[in-house]
């Protein structure tokens, strides 16, 4: 048992010496430094909000928020921040066997590490845009829901989903070079597919079931949404059963990139 504990400890250390390295490098030599995450997402409340709110006229009701332009940036990049974490992570993931081929090849390193670093760099960057967007959510209705603090729970079952791909396109990758480039395209069909630039009510009613039971992203951005802006959250049904499918997505990426693992070496 001690010995489990001290091993468990040591890969814990170790992959916080990645994390933080990862982040480091990112912005290593720029001028704003760790900033930059807080700038990006501030940046894209406004180019979004300014697109789809004045240029397309997007419009939709949020219960809780005035119907202004400045409204609606708030609800939409609160959709767009899980689904930020989720791109993000995953993209950069694909890479994170076939760009490491030093540590691939030495024994001793423990190569489960390598997708998870990437997935944790791009949640702790989105979780910049918390700050922006509270801030304005606090200016337009001059108070805070304290239903954010259940966002560590959300936070938890989106990293057990991002995991389970990661884990699969990270694996895969080493084989099949062609994997990030097959999954560009998948992402952006799922991004259009997923209610984070339109309201759920704008997809037609024998669609919508069909629609958002075959995609877990919008158990995501629900509770995103609903923590943060409404101040409740009342579909636990639907983020159970998207609890359970990330359960599921996760237990298989491992047991696949397990099973990959012992050839790495000898493909890179």
């Amino acid at each position: 048992m001690r010995q489990f504990i001290a091993h468990s400890g040591a890969l814990l250390d170790l992959l916080g010496m990645l994390l933080i390295r990862d982040l480091d490098a990112r912005y290593k030599g720029s001028l704003l430094g760790k900033l930059w995450p807080l700038v990006t997402q501030a940046s894209q409340i406004a180019l979004y909000t300014y697109v789809f709110a004045v240029v397309l006229r997007v419009g939709v009701t949020v219960e809780g928020l005035p119907n202004t332009k400045l409204a609606f940036g708030i609800w939409l990049f609160a959709g767009l921040l899980p689904w930020l974490a989720f791109t993000g992570g995953l993209t950069q993931a694909a890479n994170s066997v076939i760009g490491q081929p030093n540590l691939i090849k030495k024994v001793v390193f423990p190569m489960s590490l390598l997708p998870i670093v990437p997935v944790l760099s791009s949640l702790v960057e989105s979780s910049f845009g918390l700050v922006p967007l509270l801030a304005l959510f606090a200016l337009v209705t001059h108070h805070i829901h304290p239903t954010v603090l259940l966002l560590p729970l959300v936070w938890a079952v989106q990293i057990l989903f991002t995991l389970g791909f990661a884990y699969i396109v990270a694996g895969l990758t080493v084989y099949v070079r062609d994997i990030p480039q097959t999954m560009g395209i998948i992402l952006n069909i799922w991004f259009y597919l997923t209610p984070i630039v339109y309201p759920r009510t704008a997809i037609p009613g024998r669609l919508r079931s069909i629609v958002f039971s075959i995609n877990p992203m919008v158990a995501f951005i629900d509770a995103y949404r609903n923590l943060i802006l409404v101040g409740r959250f009342d579909q636990w049904e639907e983020f159970a059963r998207t609890t359970v499918f990330s359960i599921i997505v996760f237990t298989l990426g491992v047991s696949l990139y397990r099973r990959l693992q012992p050839a790495f070496a000898d493909v890179l």
